[in-house]
């Protein structure tokens, strides 16, 4: 008898002080965001120490963090991107388009707009974990 391993899960950490908006990113995302993929596991932060925790705890292979949040999701990227070693990914939720620079400031690999849109934002996190994924699977 062969024994399987598990699936994997990939984790993503959702900030957003505004729970409807945590609640609109997990009916977006679903539990696939895409079929290469492994399903998605999501951890809910609301507050800044918790997205810190979060993190500095491993095992996140994705952060997607609100930029309307308050704190806002920009300075807590830039933040960890400063203090984790090796940080995952983070996409950005930008409310305006002129944001856009703010995303690149706060060293964002990713943005999306926002209101969440429950076409493109699947994509975005699928193109961000094929990356991270792909690297940790090189690295093992």
């Amino acid at each position: 008898m062969s024994q399987e391993t598990p699936a994997r899960v990939a984790t993503v950490l959702v900030y957003a002080s505004d729970r409807t908006v945590r609640s609109q990113v997990r009916s977006a995302l679903g539990r696939k965001v895409a079929s290469d993929l492994p399903e998605i596991r999501i951890v809910e932060a609301a507050t800044q120490p918790a997205v810190v925790k979060a993190a500095d705890a491993g095992g996140i292979d994705l952060m997607l963090l609100d930029g309307e949040a308050r704190p806002g999701g920009m300075g807590v990227c830039r933040q960890l991107k400063d203090e984790i070693f090796n940080c995952p990914p983070v996409l950005i939720l930008a409310g305006r388009a002129d944001d856009a620079w703010l995303a690149t400031w706060s060293r964002a690999d990713a943005v999306a707009p926002h209101p969440i849109d429950p076409i493109s934002l699947p994509g975005a996190v699928a193109a961000l974990l094929r990356e991270r994924l792909g690297q940790q699977r090189s690295v093992a």
